[in-house]
């Protein structure tokens, strides 16, 4: 089961900002780039399907490891955002048992929507939709056959939060959902379909140029 963490992070945020009582105005918004870094989670859903007519069932594991995004701010309320990160490596059990593993990078790019754009909000929430391309490498399998994965092109949705330092600093605080299938084949013959679909989470700092 998924941990409910970004919208605890989102309230937590929130509850934090509620508090603070400040005369520094934080007036982000149009020409801003910025970026965002921090230690990303990504988490397959719980069912990834069946392959060989449905003989093995699989199961894709979670992963963390460092991820960063580059953005600009298009118009106070509208900004685009690539999601980078290094490789993430998922191990694979088949009918229970970790039998594969496979690298991959899911790079995404949003367009995203700020509500409180241009304000002194220091609060500044934030959600986008996108596409994603997801490209997958040094697939193995306990056979030692030659195990493939396709790369995939997807949707994706963000959630995310910056909570604001300075001008140009903050806390910050996201999830991206994207659709990954990918078809598999087993020494050249294709042997079914990889439904992934996981939530990357992140937490981290983001820094405005």
């Amino acid at each position: 089961m998924r941990k409910i963490a970004l919208p605890t992070l989102l309230a937590a945020g929130i509850a934090a900002a509620a508090f603070t009582n400040s005369t520094q105005a934080f007036a982000y918004g149009a020409g801003d780039f910025f970026t965002r870094m921090g230690v990303a989670k990504v988490e397959p859903k719980s069912d990834n399907g069946s392959l060989v007519i449905g003989s093995l069932e699989v199961e894709v594991r979670d992963d963390s490891g460092f991820a960063f995004t580059l953005g600009y701010r298009v118009t106070d309320k509208l900004g685009v955002e690539l999601l980078a990160a290094e490789p993430f490596g998922h191990d694979i059990e088949l009918n229970g048992d970790n039998l594969a593993s496979t690298d991959h990078l899911p790079p995404t790019l949003t367009l995203q929507y700020y509500p409180l754009g241009g304000t002194e909000a220091r609060v500044q929430p934030y959600a986008g939709i996108g596409v994603n391309y997801t490209l997958f490498s040094n697939e193995k399998i306990a056979t030692g056959d030659d195990l493939e994965l396709d790369d995939s092109w997807g949707a994706a949705g963000l959630l995310g939060i910056d909570l604001l330092i300075d001008d140009n600093w903050a806390l910050n605080a996201s999830a991206w959902y994207m659709d990954i299938d990918t078809d598999a084949s087993l020494n050249g013959a294709d042997i079914g379909k990889v439904e992934i679909d996981p939530v990357a989470v992140m937490a981290g700092l983001s820094f405005r140029f």
